[in-house]
C-alpha cells in the first residue's frame, strides 16, 4: 500500500499494516467528531508517525499512485472536520485481507 502525506512524501507500507493504520484513522475520526482538539492532535500525530515509522519512503523519482492520501501535519481541527468524515481517509481493510 502506498501512502502519501502531503507536504512530506510517499511511503510504502506492508499490507499487514492496513488494519492498524485504519484503526488510527478511525481514532482521528472519533476525535474530530467529538470536537476534541487535544485528542485530535494526539491521534493525528500518531497516525502520521505510524506511517513514517512503519513505511519505507519512496525515492523522489519513483512515481506511483497513492492508495491513501493524508493531509499535512499542520492540519487544524476545523480543516480535519472536512477531511476525516465517515470511515475516514483509510478505507476499511478487505475482509479477505484481514
Amino acid at each position: 500500500m502506498i501512502v502519501r502525506i502531503f507536504g512530506d512524501q510517499q511511503y510504502r507500507l506492508d499490507d499487514a499494516q492496513h488494519g492498524p493504520l485504519n484503526e488510527l484513522d478511525d481514532a482521528v475520526v472519533a476525535a474530530v467528531d467529538a470536537g476534541d482538539e487535544a485528542a485530535y492532535r494526539s491521534r493525528f500525530d500518531a497516525l502520521l508517525a505510524f506511517v513514517r515509522e512503519h513505511g519505507t519512503p519512496l525515492d523522489d523519482d519513483e512515481l506511483i499512485g497513492s492508495d491513501v492520501l493524508l493531509p499535512p501535519a499542520d492540519l487544524t481541527l476545523e480543516e480535519a472536520s472536512r477531511e476525516f468524515t465517515g470511515e475516514g481517509l483509510v478505507p476499511d481493510p478487505d475482509p479477505v485481507e484481514g
